[in-house]
């Protein structure tokens, strides 16, 4: 807890924890709301069988502040941020028989008072408007297996003018210049596209026509909007020269446009009044780490059903789960990066 060890060999592993809820918290089994510069977490599982070409990825969502991976007793990769996710290709450091060991290192000095901390206190029991800390692992952590050459991630851009959907695509593994990519984009029962793109780099970058529906009423069937979250399920699939399927996602974006217009929020054209919870996205007994799924949920469905269409998370990055929901449900979100505070 006091920072002196640098090492997976140090630590004597004399106690347990669940992840992924900070110590600080009751979920976690801990309990514990000391001043940690750094904890230390172990974690063993049983090889993979992978198949010939395949890669192993390990995921976090997010840990509190820097992060530093160790697998099998080498470094996988060092990361700092305390709400951004990171991943880390394990398949090189994995050994052919017995259980894999994972180990990660998280140091928080919460005397810091010049990285991003969201609302957590640097004494050691609250005051004024701060909270306990989130120390180490706060977001979830898996383990995915994907192909010798992979769809690593998506962005979407849509643009209500022109009826076009803009997509960004990166792929990630062995670098290849003969696959193709599929997209289809559907909406309900209706298919809004059925292309093929050629992948001629690890970037993709393509506009996709979508027919313009023509007049207000029937745009508005596809427009989301929060009294009607309008989504358009994606599928995309990277194929080899024999068509064969080498990787596989889904996905979903949606026609969504926001601007400004001197002090008036626009929304898909049309000045919208912004009714927003302040939502510090604090749990009783899971701090900033949401107890379940089912959790982010109600939250979204209380705060449409106390009358709000948005919800302003102060001083913190939430974990994708809640904006997905957000984005099923129909609730605006506006974040605030954590920023850091200077106190004398």
């Amino acid at each position: 807890a006091d920072g002196r060890w640098t090492h997976p060999e140090q630590p004597n592993w004399a106690r347990r924890i669940k992840v992924p809820f900070a110590p600080e918290t009751r979920l976690s089994g801990v309990e514990e709301t000391g001043l940690y510069k750094s904890v230390w977490y172990r974690r063993t599982f049983d090889a993979m069988a992978l198949q010939p070409g395949q890669r192993l990825l390990l995921h976090f969502g997010a840990v509190d502040y820097e992060a530093s991976v160790w697998v099998n007793g080498k470094l996988a990769i060092r990361h700092e941020g305390g709400y951004s996710p990171f991943s880390a290709d394990i398949t090189n450091l994995l050994v052919s028989e017995g259980p894999q060991t994972i180990v990660v290192r998280a140091e928080d000095d919460p005397a810091d008072l010049e990285k991003p901390r969201g609302k957590q206190d640097w004494k050691l029991h609250p005051h004024s408007i701060w909270y306990y800390r989130t120390t180490g692992i706060w977001q979830t952590v898996w383990l995915e297996v994907v192909p010798e050459t992979y769809l690593r991630s998506l962005r979407w851009t849509p643009d209500c003018h022109k009826w076009e959907i803009g997509l960004e695509v990166r792929l990630g593994g062995r670098s290849r210049r003969d696959l193709q990519l599929r997209l289809r984009l559907t909406m309900g029962q209706r298919v809004l596209a059925n292309d093929t793109f050629a992948c001629d780099g690890d970037e993709i970058s393509r506009l996709i026509a979508v027919p313009d529906p023509g007049i207000d009423d029937a745009r508005n069937e596809i427009l989301w909007h929060p009294d009607s979250p309008k989504l358009i399920d994606a599928e995309l699939e990277l194929r080899d020269p024999a068509g064969n399927v080498a990787d596989r996602v889904t996905s979903y974006t949606a026609f969504r446009s926001i601007t400004l217009l001197g002090n008036r929020f626009v929304l898909n054209g049309k000045p919208y009044r912004l009714q927003l919870v302040l939502d510090q996205g604090y749990w009783p007994d899971s701090g900033l780490t949401a107890p379940d799924d089912d959790a982010l949920r109600r939250d979204i469905e209380l705060a449409k059903a106390m009358g709000f269409n948005g919800a302003r998370k102060h001083q913190k990055i939430e974990a994708p789960r809640y904006l997905y929901w957000a984005d099923r449900l129909g609730l605006l979100i506006w974040e605030e990066m954590p920023s850091p505070y200077r106190f004398s």
